[in-house]
């Protein structure tokens, strides 16, 4: 069953340790970026104060000892978007205390699924369901019998990328 706005909130302010997401899709199609995507693609300046609240929380739990970390899979020519990600969200995102990694998979192949997620705590999955367009569909829970393969994916994505600071993007 899908998840309110409320019950995702929830999980992102209420983790205790950690939140690490998995980003599969070479493009994602969010409204709310819409604007900063095509000021990006204009050479533009992105919007002031734009992704604020998500730095805030971000700072919030990395300052009371909790960690965030993400793997991007990333292949090569890089997406419009995934340069758009890649040049202004991501460096606000580690700025503000998030473990940011690259994972190319432009010649080679990963066994982790292609499917978006996140992994909160070791104990709960947040799976993000994406239409073939990038437009988000839903976010569901996954079955709780199925922790140990979303625990693997996501220590074989941390073994694999490379930080942030070391990806050099094409």
């Amino acid at each position: 069953m899908a998840l309110t706005h409320d019950e995702i909130n929830a999980l992102f302010t209420g983790f205790q340790q950690s939140a690490f997401r998995l980003e599969t899709l070479q493009t994602y199609t969010i409204p709310s970026e819409q604007d900063s995507f095509q000021r990006f693609l204009a050479g533009k300046p992105k919007p002031k104060g734009y992704g604020e609240a998500w730095h805030a929380l971000i700072r919030g739990k990395v300052e009371s000892g909790k960690s965030m970390q993400r793997a991007k899979v990333v292949r090569r020519p890089l997406t419009d978007y995934s340069r758009y990600l890649l040049s202004r969200g991501v460096p606000a995102n580690i700025a503000a205390g998030e473990d940011y990694r690259i994972l190319d998979l432009t010649d080679r192949t990963v066994d982790l699924p292609e499917q978006d997620f996140w992994l909160f705590d070791d104990e709960t999955v947040l799976l993000l369901n994406f239409n073939a367009d990038g437009t988000l569909r839903d976010r569901t829970i996954a079955d709780s019998g199925d922790l140990d393969r979303y625990r693997r994916w996501r220590d074989l994505a941390l073994a694999e990328a490379v930080p942030w600071n070391e990806y050099r993007m094409p």
